[in-house]
């Protein structure tokens, strides 16, 4: 899977499960202060993009760094990778 199919996906999780306008999604948005979620939200989101990258989010550390939208293209993309080395 490439960084493109990434984001468009996980944008695309952010338009439907959180109403967003694509034009505000953006890699430096920040996932609080800018686009609006709140710590419920964010269980809904860990449990969208695992549906759709069909990876396991929950239990990784690294989620707890997490602020742009970039560092959750920049996760699901290393998690892909590691699934798949070759990739």
């Amino acid at each position: 899977m490439t960084k493109e199919e990434i984001v468009t996906l996980t944008n695309q999780v952010f338009e439907e499960s959180f109403e967003l306008a694509p034009e505000k999604l953006t890699p430096q948005a920040k996932i609080f202060e800018e686009l609006g979620l709140d710590s419920l939200d964010i269980v809904d989101l860990i449990v969208a993009l695992q549906k759709k990258f069909k990876v396991q989010i929950r239990e990784d550390e690294r989620v707890r760094t997490i602020r742009t939208l970039e560092d959750i293209y920049a996760f699901i993309l290393a998690l892909k990778q590691e699934e798949d080395p070759k990739k």
